[in-house]
């Protein structure tokens, strides 16, 4: 018997797939934190649906808004908008993950990107159906780096900005069931972040 997918078929599993996902994104994972509130932010032309937290700590308000295709943090008694999660298309034709690293080489200094190479991400498990991703040294850059560490000093992040972190979590993640095409990278820095990383939903063009 053929195993061959038909297009209704095809068809009825990426919209089974985006429902299941949509019902994960419904709410929260967690609790706000104490002078916060869950707020749902969606943005079709950014490409992200996510839940982030408002709060009001009397000297201080902190909020998310949407900054181009980015979702940024903004501070009430600080400078512009710092994005947290970057929304990366994928062109047609590419895979998700050739798109994570034209974004990096695009992102990296030549001679950095030359050194670093695609991995997934080894640090907190991600939900089911998500993919994390990160770029780490090459063999040769590792063994460089070790011989040159500061036991004392936390160092910079060794493949740049768009790289692993040691001093905090950040990683590309994919959505394998998801048609749309489109990667996210998150920056979640050292503590529990005040947006939930845990039901983020890309939104927007759909793969043809």
């Amino acid at each position: 018997m053929s195993r061959t997918c038909t297009p209704a078929l095809v068809l009825v599993l990426s919209l089974f797939a985006m429902t299941a996902e949509a019902a994960r994104n419904d709410r929260p994972s967690r609790a706000p934190f104490k002078g916060c509130a869950w707020e749902h932010l969606a943005d079709a032309a950014s490409g992200l649906d996510a839940w982030a937290q408002r709060c009001d700590y009397g000297y201080r308000k902190i909020d998310f808004l949407f900054v181009a295709n980015s979702l940024a943090v903004r501070y009430s008694d600080g400078g512009a908008p710092e994005p947290v999660i970057d929304v990366i298309d994928v062109r047609a034709g590419e895979s998700p993950q050739a798109a994570i690293k034209r974004h990096f080489t695009a992102h990296t200094e030549p001679a950095l990107s030359a050194r670093c190479r695609l991995a997934s991400y080894r640090g907190v498990k991600p939900p089911s159906g998500v993919q994390r991703y990160t770029f780490v040294p090459d063999a040769g850059y590792r063994k460089k780096l070790r011989a040159q560490a500061d036991p004392n000093e936390v160092g910079d992040p060794p493949c740049g900005d768009w790289g692993e972190a040691p001093d905090g979590i950040q990683y590309f993640e994919v959505r394998r069931a998801n048609p749309v095409r489109r990667v996210l990278f998150v920056r979640v820095g050292q503590d529990e972040p005040l947006f939930d990383e845990k039901t983020l939903r890309v939104i927007g063009p759909a793969a043809k």
